[in-house]
C-alpha cells in the first residue's frame, strides 16, 4: 500500500505575460508553475515599493540592473547587480531605487497562494492601502 501523503496544491492567480504599471515602475510575469511565479520588476529612480508583508508566500529577489535598497524587518541592505536576498513568509519588506538609473530585479515567489491580494501594507508613499 502506498503512503497516505496528501500533495498540497497551490492557487496561482497569475499567467505568463500578466503585467501592471505602478506608481514606482512596472512588473511582468515571466513564468508560472505549481507553487511558483517569476516576475521581472522595474523600479524608476527614486521609486519605492510599499513596506509590506505576505501571509501565503515567500520571495527571492535577484538584482539584475542598477542599485537597490532593501528593508527586511529591521535590516537595511544595499544591493547591486547579481546580489540577492530572501524574504521569508511574514517578514516586513520593501525595495527601493536610490540610484539615478532604472533598477530591475527578478522576483521568485513560492507559496500556497500566489496573487496580488496577498499584500498587507504598513507604509506607502503613494497612499495605497
Amino acid at each position: 500500500m502506498l503512503g497516505t501523503e496528501v500533495k498540497r496544491m497551490s492557487e496561482v492567480m497569475y499567467a505568463r505575460g500578466d503585467a501592471d504599471e505602478r506608481p514606482w515602475g512596472r512588473w511582468e510575469v515571466l513564468d508560472v508553475g505549481e507553487r511558483f511565479v517569476v516576475k521581472r520588476i522595474s523600479v524608476r529612480p527614486g521609486g519605492r515599493l510599499s513596506l509590506q508583508r505576505h501571509n501565503h508566500r515567500q520571495e527571492h529577489w535577484v538584482v539584475v540592473r542598477g542599485r537597490a535598497r532593501v528593508t527586511r524587518d529591521e535590516e537595511t541592505l544595499e544591493l547591486g547587480p547579481d546580489d540577492s536576498v530572501f524574504i521569508p513568509l511574514g517578514a516586513w519588506h520593501r525595495i527601493e531605487n536610490p540610484g539615478e538609473e532604472l533598477m530591475e530585479f527578478i522576483e521568485v515567489q513560492t507559496g500556497d497562494r500566489l496573487d496580488e491580494n496577498d499584500i498587507e501594507r504598513r507604509e506607502d508613499i503613494y497612499g495605497r492601502r
